[in-house]
């Protein structure tokens, strides 16, 4: 009779243990006091003159038949690519960026859709890293036969140095952000914990130019001023800080 009360003891023993080793691993198993830490974004714009142009020229020609619209596209475009060639000089490189040959539809009223011809479009992309040649090569195209000149983007040959310089001074940048508030806040900063950037972006230039030549209309050369390329970048910094040492 006197054996029972024996096992309840043991049994509030091993329970006590076993509450007390729980204890332990749970205090064991305390999360890490969370980072302090500080996050900036650090933003910067380079500008730079461009020294590449590309230039989009075109050959628009319609006729009552598919082959007689592509035949008339073929001629005026050899006699334009020819021009084109001659004020470019020998740097200069030219490729095809679209070609379509489509009917057109006359819709009557109440009827079905007419053909009542076709029109051929070829484009090419003339690329000159000789900007002075600009004006010339597309008064020669237009005065060759080309009818459409679809755009002129000036462009950089280095695109990459111009990158790493806008990158280089967003960092800074947020850097000096980071110090800023760090210090005015008391703290200090101990290490960097991310780092993130977005791709810099260059800006195209389009001048107007471009537009009134597509009309047409005038016989004096065409100016283009190049202006200057804009390439902005933007860098995000988030560093641990801590107290600062007194």
């Amino acid at each position: 009779m006197r054996s029972a009360p024996r096992r309840v003891t043991r049994r509030l023993c091993c329970a006590l243990l076993a509450l007390g080793g729980a204890a332990a691993v749970a205090a064991g198993a305390q999360p890490a006091a969370p980072l302090s830490s500080i996050r900036v974004t650090g933003d910067a714009r380079v500008s730079a003159k461009p020294d590449r142009v590309q230039i989009d020229i075109g050959v628009q020609s319609q006729a009552p038949q598919s082959r007689d619209a592509a035949a008339a596209n073929a001629r005026s475009l050899d006699a334009a690519l020819e021009a084109v060639r001659k004020a470019a000089g020998p740097g200069a490189q030219v490729r095809t960026t679209s070609y379509s040959l489509s009917p057109n539809y006359q819709y009557p009223k109440g009827g079905e859709p007419i053909i009542t011809g076709y029109t051929a479009l070829n484009v090419v992309q003339v690329t000159l890293d000789d900007l002075g040649r600009i004006g010339d090569v597309i008064d020669a195209a237009t005065r060759a036969g080309a009818n459409r000149v679809q755009g002129i983007q000036f462009t950089l040959r280095d695109q990459d140095t111009v990158r790493a310089a806008a990158l280089r001074e967003a960092a800074t940048r947020a850097r000096a952000e980071v110090d800023v508030l760090a210090g005015a806040l008391g703290l200090k900063v101990l290490r960097v914990l991310t780092v993130e950037e977005n791709s810099p972006r260059i800006v195209p230039i389009r001048p107007m130019a471009v537009a009134r030549m597509a009309a047409g209309a005038a016989e004096v050369a065409t100016p283009v001023e190049a202006g200057t390329l804009d390439v902005s970048a933007e860098v995000n910094l988030t560093v641990e800080v801590g107290p600062a040492a007194h």
